[in-house]
């Protein structure tokens, strides 16, 4: 589940490995360039933090950001992630 603080919807996965995690954030960067919107995202081994929000529309949650943790999401599920 997303959660909206700071002005940001967050949210962390873990997956398997490294490997896993790495594949997963290489789809989301397709997905993201589909949707031409890009996330901050940190990683460290197998846990991949994201923080969404539009800065073109002064650093707030939009549409846009909701589309995209959509399809994060569902990306995670294909690559098996656990929600940290």
């Amino acid at each position: 589940m997303w959660i909206e603080q700071d002005n940001a919807l967050t949210r962390t996965f873990r997956f398997l490995d490294f490997k896993t995690a790495f594949a997963f954030m290489t789809d989301v960067a397709a997905a993201a360039e589909r949707l031409d919107h890009h996330p901050w995202w940190a990683n460290e081994y197998s846990t991949v933090e994201f923080r969404l929000r539009t800065h073109d529309a002064g650093n707030t949650v939009t549409k846009r950001d909701h589309r995209l943790a959509e399809a994060i999401d569902q990306l995670a599920e294909q690559h098996g992630a656990k929600v940290a």
